[in-house]
Parts: C-alpha cells; structure tokens; sequence
C-alpha cells in the first residue's frame, strides 16, 4: 500500500472561478484525498498517492499548466532529468524524468514518464555511481546496498538449499515495467525499499527490457536512457517565481524545459 504524500504545484490562478475549475478536476483524479488552492500564491498542493505527473496531466486538462514545485519532506525529494547518452547526441536528447519523494523512512516513490522513445516494455535501476559520462556502462552495475534484514522476503529468501547465504538481490533494482506506447511516451508509479538520501548522486538507467546495460559497450542500443539523480525541493522549500541566475520567470523557465523535451 502506498502511504499518502504531499506534493504542491504552481498554477496560473486567475480568479475564484479558476481555482474552483482546478479543484474540482483534481478531486475527480484518483488518488486525490485533499486538494488545497491559494490564489493569492498560485499555487495547488494535493494530498494523497497519485502521481505528481497524473497531478500535472489533470491540470492541463483544464487548460492550464502547472509546474511541481515540492514534493515530500525536506531532504526528502529527488528528480533525474533522464537523456540519451552524451556519446550518442541527439538534437533533443532529454527522453523523461523521474521525481522520487520518500513517504516513509524506507519507503520512497518514483514517478517515472518517458517521451520519444521506441515503443516496448522498458524497466529502470540506480546504478552504483552517478558517471553517465559513457552512458549506462559508466554508472557501475546496479547499486547493491546493504539490505536490511527487515526487507528479506520469502520470495528472496537469505539461504540456499545448501545452507549457505545467499546474496540478497539489489535495492536498485526498481520493480514494475513503464510501458512505452506508439506515441513514445510512457509512465509508471513505482516504489522502492530505501530512503532518498540513499540515492542521490548516483546514476538511474532505463532500458528496454532484456537489453544488457552492464559492462564496456553495454547499453549502446536505442532506447536506453541515463540520469543522475540530484535533490529537489520538498514541499514549501521552493517558493521562487523569479530565478535570481538567469533572471526568468518559472514560467519561462517551464517553456524551455517542454521544447527540451521535459515533462
């Protein structure tokens, strides 16, 4: 079972008729146990277990955009902007994200959306080191961790037939597949067994499933994709609308990151 979140957005909010109209379309969203609108800051923040991405989509159902602008607790929020790899440059290359809030202290979700790839089945993992210099062979295998004991399931038992211990498999191994339609695009809620902290600054790679991505020459075919995973603001720790480096708006700001290919 999920365990419900908090994850605030900005919104264009012109009117009382405007935050009504975001309301009601959120409450109809499910997941959604509580929706708060303040015109005055324009912002939405939502509680509940649906997806930051469903959250945005609904949004701009209405005819408006919306940009997540926390999600979680402090030190609690994660984002991988995820990309074709640097060797093989494309003129668009940013294919997804994945924004990762922790909801409990060993529990955190990953709302994984991909755009512009192949159409198939495609499954993702942290990796050991956050180098996506050479693509998904740069970043290690997949991050082992130590794996609490709490965590051991019969499914992955500790101890072989013979009585030795058996290694347990990685944490960075994300269950559940994203599948990738004919438009390119994709998304999944997935979650893992481990804490944010845990994970950041190091790489995340999504391939097709059944391509090898470990080792020299791994993971060259098309539709592998690589990030590094960086922190991001929990919710109430990003109320900029002016970025003090280049002087734009976040709205400015969100219009770039579309024509990069960002969702």
């Amino acid at each position: 079972m999920i365990p419900a979140f908090e994850a605030t957005f900005a919104v264009p909010l012109h009117c009382a008729s405007c935050v009504e109209d975001v309301t009601a379309a959120l409450q109809q969203l499910d997941g959604v146990a509580r929706v708060k609108a303040s015109l005055a800051t324009q912002t939405i923040t939502v509680r509940g277990t649906a997806a930051p991405s469903a959250v945005v989509r609904a949004i701009q159902a209405t005819g408006r955009d919306a940009i997540l602008r926390g999600s979680g607790a402090p030190d609690g929020a994660a984002v991988s902007i995820l990309e074709t790899p640097a060797h093989m440059p494309t003129p668009s290359p940013v294919r997804g994200l994945a924004r990762l809030v922790q909801v409990a202290p060993t529990s955190t979700l990953i709302d994984l959306t991909l755009r512009g790839l192949p159409p198939g089945r495609y499954v993702a993992s942290v990796r050991e080191r956050g180098d996506i210099s050479g693509g998904a062979a740069s970043t290690g295998g997949v991050w082992r961790g130590d794996v609490p004991p709490s965590t051991r399931t019969r499914s992955h038992p500790t101890t072989t037939t013979a009585g030795t211990e058996a290694p347990p498999p990685p944490r960075g191994l994300l269950g559940g597949v994203v599948t990738v339609g004919a438009d390119g695009a994709g998304s999944a809620l997935l979650q893992a067994g481990w804490g944010v902290w845990e994970v950041v600054g190091r790489g995340m790679v999504v391939a097709p499933e059944g391509v090898e991505v470990e080792g020299e020459g791994g993971g060259e075919g098309g539709g592998v994709v690589v990030g590094v995973i960086a922190r991001s603001a929990g919710v109430w720790e990003n109320g900029k609308t002016v970025c003090s480096c280049s002087g734009k708006t976040v709205w400015e700001e969100r219009g770039e990151q579309v024509a990069r290919g960002m969702v």
